[in-house]
Order: C-alpha cells, then structure tokens, then sequence
C-alpha cells in the first residue's frame, strides 16, 4: 500500500513561470511534481527530489538546482477515486511542499506511464490549471517563499 504521507514539488523559473504536468490516469488533470514516501523513514528532501527526477528528469544536485522545504504541510482527504492505493481505512495524506528554481530551458523528461505532457504557464494560470487546491494554493504562495531569506 501506498504511504499517506508525500511531498508536493512546486518547479519553477526565477521569473515565476510554472511547470505543471498532465496526469496519464486522469487527462486534463494538470498538478506538479507529487510522490507518496517509498518507506515510513525516507526522509522527506530524498522523496522530494527522486519524485522531482522520476517525473521530469530533473536533477537536484544542491548546487545549481536546489530544493527548497517550506516547511509547511497539508493534510487532505484522499480523493474517492486513489484511496484503493492505501491501505483500508486510510482517508487523508499529509503532504510536504517544496520548490525549485530551474532554468527555463532545462530538459523535461516525463515518465510517459505517468504524465501526458508538461506546460510552462505564468503563476496565475499554473494555479487556475492545478486541479488540487493545496498544490493551487502552493503556487499561489510562491512569491513570498522565493523571496524569503
């Protein structure tokens, strides 16, 4: 069964243009980068940034391409359609937010069983495109963490 406990990975450019990816389970659902934990003790800026590999191809190396932790989670309920994936009785995920600054030309990879394909988008339609609310409500949030000290 799938862990409920994940990270949510917001990518984006020093100008704020956001990458978002289309779900091949559910087209026209659009999000960023999302995984469950592989193991209760993973620790979560490993999940982050295998998630952020598996699912783009790109590579946060912690020098050039760093992974931010906001330090903020959410919890929500597990849509109807996904919580056969967990173990029964399981209804709500905690999730982790990061980010990560990319350049905008940087090579994106999808994994073709899991994404259709991936759009660049200004913040506030990567937030009008996201169909879950915390990972909307993340890229709204976007400015001030990049900003942040």
């Amino acid at each position: 069964h799938k862990i409920p406990e994940s990270v949510l990975v917001v990518i984006h450019t020093a100008d704020l243009e956001v990458l978002l990816i289309e779900r091949a389970d559910r087209p026209g659902f659009w999000q960023s980068v999302t995984g469950s934990l592989d193991h209760p003790d993973e620790p979560l800026l490993e999940t982050a940034a295998r998630e952020l590999f598996e699912e783009t191809g790109i590579v946060a190396d912690g020098a050039r391409i760093v992974l931010k932790d906001w330090h903020l989670s959410n919890v929500y309920e597990i849509y109807q359609t996904w919580r056969h994936r967990y173990a029964p009785g399981v209804t709500h995920n905690t999730e982790h937010v990061f980010s990560v600054c990319v350049p905008r030309n940087i090579a994106i990879t999808l994994a073709p069983r899991e994404h259709l394909q991936y759009a660049w988008l200004p913040l506030l339609e990567a937030a009008d495109r996201c169909f879950s609310s915390s990972n909307a409500e993340a890229i709204l949030h976007l400015p001030r963490h990049v900003h942040a000290a």
